[in-house]
């Protein structure tokens, strides 16, 4: 299997290149945001203000880490996995250096940038901390799931799952790997051991128009207390999976624009970014709140956005404006989650084309 192609550092001893920034150097501080430059080869850290709203917010450096840098994780012990079309990028996120890159073993073609490029998409760390798993596109085919194993930064296994694994989620038990397959309406549960595999249909819109259609799914999380993921589609449908059975229940969402990114706040509230209309009737783009209730509201945002990543005490969301198609904006939004409609979201400078994110 592959190992790991390292980085040379530059005459100060790293790789990282900084905008003029007071930030600039020294260690990074708990709290700052870190981006996949979906639009460049890097990934940027964003300090998003003293208090977490924004005020005053800025990118205070960059690392290259290879071309279109699409999903990351962070570890505990601070080091960022990134998949790109090139390879997973290792990232020392407190010194800011590029450790090295851990190529494919999955065929993907030329190396190539925007939405149907090939390479690695969605990403997630094991529970333990001990592989890093990644969904490998391969254009015009069937993805791989890749695993790494985080001591050795070497590839250990590969198991086949459906067409553009957008997203890769891991159960709490550390059991089972998850892959949401875009193109092929499904998930592909992975077994952490053995690498077998089982396909599970989620398409509460059926599967007509095949590769042509929209309505399919984009990302899952994984709801900690039963192992239940949730895809939401088209903020009308938020299908929920028992990865156990394969079976799928359908709940009514409300804020009927086409969905992307999903994450889980710590009291099991869940955010869904809406990237705004495909259709005549649909409404613009928004970030759902949706209490684990059920109970949902929607806040307004500015252009289409990408993912989404929430802070450790569940009062902000920060949306990057990524986006995998057109109309993508340099930035991240910041949103104020107490429902108090005098705190308007904030636009706040991130980066090139800004898809995954994390809160370091």
């Amino acid at each position: 299997m592959s190992g790991t192609t390292e980085t040379a550092p530059d005459a100060t001893g790293t790789t990282a290149s900084a905008p003029p920034s007071s930030g600039a150097t020294g260690r990074t501080p708990q709290g700052t945001l870190l981006v996949a430059d979906f639009g460049g080869d890097t990934v940027t850290f964003v300090d998003p203000g003293r208090d977490g709203s924004g005020e005053g917010g800025a990118p205070i450096a960059s690392v290259e880490v290879g071309t279109a840098p699409y999903g990351l994780v962070v570890g505990e012990d601070g080091r960022a996995w990134v998949a790109t079309a090139e390879g997973v990028a290792v990232v020392d996120t407190q010194r800011r250096t590029r450790l090295g890159t851990v190529p494919y073993e999955t065929e993907t073609g030329p190396v190539t940038t925007g939405e149907y490029r090939g390479g690695g998409m969605g990403i997630a760390l094991a529970p333990d901390g001990r592989h890093v798993y990644v969904g490998v596109n391969v254009p015009g085919g069937n993805g791989t799931v890749e695993v790494i194993d985080t001591a050795t930064r070497e590839v250990t296994g590969v198991a086949g799952v459906g067409r553009r694994p957008f997203d890769v989620d891991v159960s709490p038990d550390g059991r089972e790997v998850y892959a949401t397959d875009h193109d092929s309406f499904d998930v592909t549960a992975v077994d952490a051991d053995t690498l077998r595999t089982r396909r599970m249909e989620v398409a509460p819109y059926g599967t007509e128009g095949g590769l042509g259609s929209w309505l399919k799914p984009h990302y899952a999380v994984v709801r900690p207390q039963d192992g239940r993921l949730l895809l939401p589609f088209e903020g009308e449908r938020l299908a929920v999976l028992d990865p156990r059975t394969g079976e799928v229940t359908v709940e009514r969402m409300t804020a009927n624009t086409h969905q992307h990114g999903a994450a889980l706040a710590p009291d099991g509230t869940l955010l869904v970014v809406g990237t705004g209309p495909i259709g005549a009737d649909d409404e613009d783009p928004s970030l759902t709140v949706r209490t684990p209730g059920g109970k949902e509201r929607t806040v307004p945002l500015e252009g289409p956005h990408e993912d989404v990543a929430v802070s450790a005490d569940g009062r902000t969301a920060y949306v990057t404006g990524g986006f995998t198609r057109d109309g993508y904006w340099n930035g991240i939004t910041v949103v104020d989650l107490n429902n108090d409609e005098k705190n308007k979201p904030i636009r706040l400078e991130a980066g090139n084309r800004p898809l995954g994110i994390a809160i370091l």
